[in-house]
């Protein structure tokens, strides 16, 4: 029977097969490299704490655990106090947020399940998010932090951030990288520079 499902949009594209060309300098190198290199030692989670992320992260972007290693990458940033540097009045320090979210995380799924979030099974995991994301969760183990803006505003947004950060993510949406120092040229809608990612599909966008 016929695969009901359409081919990705971007098959067969590789952002670093321009590895060699003019869209990436050295240093654009070296950065991009280090993402790609082993992930980091834990350093600033607890060992339950970073497996209830690695868990989470897995299914709000559709990967296997730690690969890519972004709970890691989320580890390293609240090490070395990396951040957007500001924060929300009423919002405790960041690094405070985080075991208070991932905690009232586990904390919710156990009531819920009687299981800590990474010990659920993948459809049960993915109801405990939805639930959090709508805020019917028992408010209590989030406090003072609404657990809809924990689910938004810190969770997903550091997920989705280090993940767009990666090449895989790159090819996967046909991204043509940050093209240091050949710059992007046609900025309009659905126009595409030659050495863009092809469009895989029936309506192909014009390339000049």
């Amino acid at each position: 029977m016929r695969d009901p499902r359409p081919a990705p949009p971007y098959a067969g594209y590789d952002v670093l097969d321009k590895w060699a060309s003019v869209s990436f300098d050295e240093l654009t190198r070296q950065v991009v490299k280090r993402r790609m290199e082993d992930a980091p030692e834990r350093r600033f989670f607890t060992e339950q704490e970073f497996r209830t992320l690695e868990a989470v992260c897995a299914r709000l972007l559709a990967t296997a655990p730690g690969r890519p290693p972004i709970a890691s990458a989320i580890d390293a940033d609240l090490f070395h106090g990396r951040g957007e540097g500001f924060r929300s009045p009423e919002m405790p320090p960041l690094p405070a947020l985080w075991r208070l979210g991932l905690a009232g995380l586990d904390g919710e799924a156990a009531r819920r399940h009687g299981k800590r979030f990474a010990a659920l099974d993948g459809a049960l995991q993915d109801a405990t998010l939805r639930a959090l994301q709508r805020g019917e969760v028992d408010t209590a183990l989030f406090d003072p932090v609404p657990a809809p803006v924990f689910f938004t505003q810190v969770l997903l947004k550091a997920a989705a951030a280090h993940f767009y950060s990666r090449p895989e993510a790159w090819s996967e949406i046909g991204f043509g990288g940050p093209a240091s120092p050949r710059g992007y040229v046609r900025m309009d809608l659905d126009r595409r520079d030659p050495w863009e990612a092809p469009l895989r599909s029936r309506r192909r966008a014009r390339s000049r």
